[in-house]
């Protein structure tokens, strides 16, 4: 059986990975068990990973997978998720084959940068098969990422990954912005007053702080894969 705080996180950490393809940041599952210390959140994964609910992936800090859920949460409706962390050295993934009549085949349109942004993307570049769970109403498109600097989040140079169109983007949540009509780039996107701050997953890239103006939301992560 687990315990309240436990359960509390397994629940978190499944909800963010069915919300963004991700798992949330040891800050963020810090901030919402309301624990002092990222140590306490070490603890819980360790005994959740020990009771066999989740995994941590090898040669990354992040990477979990979860791989079932106890009845309580059984109950609302979740279920079980896998997020792969891949060794930084592997080989960079192109797409995912999904067998046909359970997928839903989506546009890649271009490259998306994960660090120093690139040219803003236009042109679609090929197709790519998605299981028909990770795509949900509105429109939907995929973008191969250039770049290693969401990779704290489990976002690697060279993976795929899918995004629902809008225009608009709450706090946290992972974007393509378009910067100056000029840019795009995939970062976490927070609101600074009048500014908005494009946040990376990696402390080697500082967070950029832009005008409000100069920030174009064109979508927003709901799914990533990875092939091998």
């Amino acid at each position: 059986m687990l315990t309240k705080k436990q359960l509390d996180l397994l629940e978190f950490i499944q909800k963010r990975v069915q919300r963004d393809g991700v798992p949330p940041s040891f800050d963020e599952m810090k901030e919402a068990l309301d624990l002092r210390s990222k140590s306490g959140i070490h603890r819980l994964i360790t005994a959740l990973e020990e009771r066999g609910f989740i995994r941590r992936m090898a040669h990354r800090a992040r990477a979990l997978e979860v791989v079932k859920l106890p009845e309580a949460l059984q109950a609302k409706g979740f279920t079980p998720t896998v997020i792969d962390g891949g060794r930084p050295d592997e080989v960079p993934p192109k797409a995912l084959p999904i067998e046909s009549g359970s997928a839903t085949e989506l546009r890649i349109m271009g490259r998306i940068a994960a660090g120093v942004p690139i040219a803003a993307i236009s042109e679609e570049s090929g197709r790519v098969s998605v299981p028909n769970g990770m795509v949900g109403r509105g429109e939907h498109y995929a973008l191969e990422v250039r770049g290693d600097s969401m990779i704290g989040i489990g976002i690697n140079d060279g993976d795929v990954v899918v995004i629902r169109e809008t225009v608009t983007a709450d706090d946290g949540d992972v974007v393509v912005a378009l910067v100056e009509d000029q840019e795009a780039t995939l970062k976490r996107f927070r609101r600074e007053g009048s500014s908005i701050a494009l946040e990376a997953a990696n402390p080697a890239y500082p967070t950029r702080l832009l005008p409000a103006d100069q920030v174009k939301v064109q979508g927003r992560l709901v799914g990533l894969i990875r092939t091998y």
